[in-house]
């Protein structure tokens, strides 16, 4: 049964063989406090890379048993990301996640090509997953924080990823919109061209395991009466497992739009990686980042 709401996903990890969290430079109260949530709800142990005596000191005053963590002792910010990183390769972890550590550090960690977690041929893209008080279910996005103007080879290896994400949900053919500024498919824009090529090859099925179409618009996409109105057929339209967006200003907006006007909730991960990378902003609530947690769990393998 697909999921519909984000809590939802505590309850299907309860009965999924619990994975190990490695959080990088876990040193601040968000974290610990998000992690320390999720251990209780019985969805992952986790190891606390970071200084041991910040690490107690943010527990005793946030009336958390320090006991429930591994700690790792490191209290430099790069070489404690650097070593969640090589926990990870030694299969001591199922998930990263971003602690205190700035984001650049942390993507630093990842992308190293000799100790990160990439292998030969991989993108990371940033994947949310958003519920929305105006919307019917759950809308698997991307990207919104990684990659400026994805080239049609990117979008292709990011629908798959969405389509990935989905089906981890519980979604067994996901639908995908490609996002453009409109429907029609208009020679002038690449977002349109790119939208068109994606849906072709989703019908010839080149691209597995779900529905594609494009170019759709934002109101087509998510709105069947919009559908409806402008007379588009499609299996998509109206009923967007995940939308697929042609710029990371697009994505961005869209993002920010959903948090701070429509007071929707989400959670969020990098995919691409060896395991799920959690990027969490630090400004971001224990919630969100639980989650974010929640949701890395359900794709980690």
């Amino acid at each position: 049964m697909a999921i519909n709401k984000l809590d939802q996903m505590f309850e299907v990890l309860k009965s999924k063989e619990k994975k190990r969290l490695v959080a990088a430079y876990a040193i601040d109260a968000h974290t610990i406090g998000a992690i320390s949530g999720a251990i209780d709800l019985g969805i992952v142990d986790a190891t606390l890379v970071g200084d041991e005596t910040t690490i107690r000191k943010v527990c005793q005053e946030e009336g958390i048993d320090v006991m429930k963590f591994k700690i790792v002792q490191e209290a430099d910010e790069m070489k404690a990301t650097t070593l969640a990183v090589k926990l990870i390769n030694a299969g001591e972890g199922n998930l990263l996640m971003k602690g205190a550590v700035t984001t650049d550090k942390y993507m630093r960690a990842i992308l190293n090509k000799e100790n990160g977690l990439m292998n030969p041929g991989s993108i990371l893209t940033h994947i949310a997953v958003m519920e929305n008080p105006a919307y019917h279910k759950l809308l698997v996005c991307s990207d919104m924080a990684i990659i400026p103007a994805p080239d049609f080879k990117q979008k292709l290896i990011i629908s798959n990823y969405l389509i990935s994400t989905a089906k981890a949900l519980g979604i067994s053919r996901p639908k995908v919109a490609v996002i453009a500024a409109t429907e029609q498919v208009s020679v002038g824009m690449q977002a349109c061209i790119d939208g068109a090529i994606l849906a072709k090859m989703s019908d010839r099925g080149q691209i597995k395991d779900g529905i594609i179409d494009g170019p759709l618009a934002l109101d087509v996409a998510i709105d069947k009466e919009s559908a409806e109105i402008k007379k588009l057929k499609s299996e998509v339209a109206g009923d967007a497992d995940c939308l697929l967006f042609p710029s990371i200003e697009a994505g961005n907006v869209f993002y920010k739009t959903h948090t701070k006007l429509c007071g929707g909730e989400l959670g969020a991960f990098v995919a691409g990686a060896r395991v799920p990378a959690i990027l969490s902003s630090r400004g971001d609530s224990e919630l969100t980042k639980l989650y974010s947690i929640a949701l890395a769990a359900l794709t980690a393998k």
